[in-house]
Formats: C-alpha cells, sequence, structure tokens
C-alpha cells in the first residue's frame, strides 16, 4: 500500500482490492502490517497515537461489513489503542460472518533506525502465539519482526495453524540499499520459506510498497508452499494482488515425508527457555 495521504484513501483503496481478490477466488485475504494509514514509526511523535483506534472500531467494523458481504475472511493489521496508554501492533481477524475471529497482537517489538516501534507498541500478552479458528482455516498470525524468530512459527505450528500470515512493513533506507539491500530481500523471503519447511505449513507475506518518507518498502509479496516452493510472488516496485492456491492436504504429505515435528528432541530442548547459556552454567550442570 502505498502512502497515500490518510487513513480514508489506504482503507478505500483495500477495499477495492478485497473486492478484486474475492472476484478472482480468495477466501483468506491478508493485508499488509498497519495497512490503513502510513507507516508511524520513522519518528518518536506522540501526535501519531491519536492514528490508533480500538478493536474494534472504525477500520474494524467497515471491514467486517466487507467480509460478511463478500464471504471471505480478512486479516487486517492496524495501529491498536487498547485502553488508555496501552497501545498494539495488532491483526483483526474477521470471519466470513464478519464475526470477529480473534486478534493477535505482536509479540516481538523492533527499535531500528526508522522503525522506533519500542516508543509505541506493547509487547502482546504472554501466550500469544495462538492460532485463530476461521471457518475457512486455521490461521497463524504473526506481524513483520516476528519473522525472524522461529519459536513463532513453531508454536504456531504445533498449536495447528495451517496458514502462517506474516502481515509486513519492511523495506530499503535509502543509504543502505546499494550495499546491502539484495542481501536484506533476499534473507528476508529465505528465513520464511525456511518457516514453511521447517514446520510443514503454508506461509504468506503480504508487504507494503512504495517510498514513505525516508522508506523505500520492497514489497515481494509472496506465497509459500509446505516445502518451501513459491507459489506466487509479486514485484518489489508495483502494487498488486497475489493469489495462490493452497491445497490443505498437502501438509500431511509433506510432514509424513518429512516428520521434523515427529523427529523433535522435546526431553532436551529445556535451555531454549534460557535467556542465554553460559559457560560456566553448562560446566556446573555437566559436573553437578
Amino acid at each position: 500500500m502505498r502512502d497515500q495521504g490518510s487513513a480514508f484513501a489506504c482503507v478505500d483503496q483495500a477495499e477495492k482490492q478485497i473486492h478484486a481478490a474475492a472476484a478472482d477466488g480468495a477466501n483468506v485475504v491478508c493485508l499488509q502490517e498497519l495497512f490503513n494509514g502510513p507507516y508511524p514509526c520513522q519518528s518518536e511523535d506522540h501526535r501519531r497515537f491519536d492514528d490508533a483506534e480500538p478493536i474494534p472500531g472504525p477500520t474494524v467494523n467497515r471491514l467486517a461489513g466487507l467480509a460478511k458481504e463478500l464471504g471471505v475472511v480478512i486479516v487486517a493489521p492496524i495501529f491498536e489503542r487498547r485502553g488508555p496508554g496501552m497501545y498494539h501492533n495488532s491483526a483483526a481477524v474477521l470471519d466470513t460472518d464478519g464475526s470477529l475471529a480473534g486478534v493477535y497482537r505482536k509479540m516481538h517489538i523492533p527499535d531500528d533506525p526508522l522503525f522506533y516501534e519500542k516508543f509505541y507498541f506493547t509487547p502482546g500478552d504472554a501466550g500469544g502465539f495462538q492460532p485463530i479458528q476461521t471457518s475457512v482455516v486455521r490461521l497463524g498470525v504473526a506481524i513483520c519482526w516476528d519473522q525472524w524468530f522461529p519459536e513463532t512459527a513453531r508454536l504456531l505450528s504445533l498449536a495447528g495453524a495451517e496458514i502462517l500470515l506474516y502481515p509486513t512493513a519492511i523495506g530499503w533506507i535509502d543509504e543502505e540499499k546499494a550495499e546491502f539491500g539484495a542481501a536484506q530481500r533476499d534473507a528476508w523471503i529465505t528465513v520464511m520459506r525456511s518457516h514453511a519447511i521447517c514446520n510443514g505449513v503454508f506461509l504468506g507475506a503480504p508487504n507494503r510498497i512504495g517510498v514513505e518518507g525516508k522508506l523505500e518498502f520492497w514489497g515481494s509479496s509472496f506465497v509459500a508452499s509446505p516445502t518451501g516452493q513459491l507459489l506466487g510472488q509479486l514485484s518489489d516496485h508495483e502494487e498488486g494482488i497475489l493469489i495462490a492456491d493452497c491445497q490443505l492436504p498437502q501438509i500431511d504429505v509433506v510432514r509424513t515425508h518429512w516428520p521434523f515435528l515427529r523427529d523433535r528432541r522435546i526431553d532436551d530442548y529445556g535451555d531454549l527457555t534460557r535467556r542465554w547459556i553460559d559457560h560456566h552454567d553448562t560446566t556446573t550442570k555437566r559436573c553437578g
């Protein structure tokens, strides 16, 4: 979604695209991270909190009506005002009857140049990696920075998610693009294809596109199969609608032939809950 100057313009454009996607056969539509306005986190500006909305609220209610009208599931990522002084980077999942199937609140919050999200967003509550059941499919929804953490994909998959969705706002900083741009984009695609493979699930990543302030969002939205195959990918410089056919029975077939979940050594993973495994702690444990 390009910066079109207002939340109204962004939602209007999203509605047109949802209509087009539904007409082309889509039954689950996922929008980009914070889709209903310009990306707010390039600076630390208290005035930006005025852009936040409750769930349910104006944007979610409007899309709930559209979900019911078209009979599709809509994943709507917005800047959420949960309560006084409590703000989240969230995604509301609207079922085909317009009901609110669930809300995911971003768990991993970055703080990088032009991505000052810790200023704005509180992490989601503990235990937040829970799939959201819809009338179409069980979705594992996460958001952008969550995609770099394999634990997110694993927990959602173990809890029964059939499709992982990562609405995203990632792009190039002007002075870094020439040197690092290709590698950054490649790493972004590679890590999520790896999540699809390691967990035997489908995965979709809708990313913002276009220039906003000092950021050039690189688009390149894609859908990957449980074998990591790209079922479709959009351009890095043009808006578009990506439709992919996710045949859910493939999950069982792939997991049967690549039984990564079967062969996990859950009896020996306790240290994953530690921040860091210090050498002296390991030595003491072995000697004790």
